[in-house]
């Protein structure tokens, strides 16, 4: 089963509901927390190959999501560097996706959630 770590903006609580009931249809197991710094902590918290990727809203309180992306690039941790970090937002601009991209994250999926272009974008970047 495929186990992904959600970061949400918690003012959004209706998308977040959404997407993990999506998600979860698909097989999937989401671990859903409300800010950047928790998605920081959670990922550093669980050992190597945990999570298989990373969801990550950009608009989080807290640190937002580029931080946290940036963050997690540089801990001490084996899945750092590898772990697939997927920015889902509503910043749907060139300029958005590729300041994404620059703070090494490896795709910008915009909201609203399709759920079958998430699923694309999982089974390219989760790799076996």
């Amino acid at each position: 089963m495929t186990e992904i770590l959600q970061g949400n903006n918690k003012d959004e609580a209706g998308y977040e509901q959404i997407a993990e009931t999506l998600l979860s249809d698909e097989g999937a197991n989401l671990t859903v927390v409300e800010n950047g710094l928790q998605a920081v902590r959670m990922f550093q918290e669980k050992p190597e190959g945990y999570f298989d990727a990373i969801l990550m809203d950009i608009m989080m309180p807290v640190i937002d999501g580029l931080t946290a992306t940036n963050s997690i690039r540089s801990l001490n941790h084996p899945d750092a560097k590898k772990i697939p970090i997927i920015a889902m937002t509503a910043n749907a601009f060139k300029k958005d996706k590729e300041k994404c991209l620059a703070a090494e994250m490896n795709a910008h999926l915009p909201k609203p959630i399709e759920i079958e272009n998430v699923k694309k974008v999982l089974c390219e970047q989760i790799k076996p």
